[in-house]
């Protein structure tokens, strides 16, 4: 049966190259004016596969929806003499210690701060066992809180 898939799709024209997937890649790419913006949303928008392009020079975005691979989208960004990198940013909302070192970015959009694993120790699921913990006569230090 493989055999006659293979004399099948040679002769229908078909190639087994792998399917780019409908992605959205986000970038933090350095533009100053207009211009930049300009240079660099008509170069990628000219590659195969972009449905759209969204610029936003306040925050320093390029947002690219389509077919696109991630690797080429960067590729041609730094083609046009720009710097780019993967969106590096997240809602702060969304970090358990926001202004830490580690994930602190002064040049960070408002609202957003830099995409860290964290190294702390998650808090606990429900107060009420800190408490009981905490006034228990098997916790040795109870006696200097109360």
């Amino acid at each position: 049966m493989d055999a006659l898939g293979c004399i099948s799709s040679f002769f229908s024209g078909q190639t087994k190259r792998s399917k780019r997937k409908f992605q959205t890649v986000e970038m933090k790419v350095r533009m100053d004016c207009e211009g930049c913006e300009r240079k660099v949303k008509k170069s990628v928008s000219s590659m195969k596969g972009v449905e759209s392009v969204d610029v936003n020079r306040k925050e320093q975005k390029l947002t690219v929806t389509g077919y696109v691979d991630v690797n080429k989208v960067v590729n041609k960004v730094k083609g046009t003499g720009k710097r780019a990198e993967l969106w590096p940013y997240v809602p702060y909302n969304l970090v358990y210690h926001p202004y830490s070192a580690q994930s602190y970015d002064k040049k960070a959009p408002s609202g957003y701060v830099r995409n860290v694993e964290s190294t702390f120790l998650s808090p606990p699921n429900r107060t009420d066992e800190r408490y009981t913990t905490l006034f228990s006569e098997d916790n040795a230090n109870s006696c200097t809180i109360m």
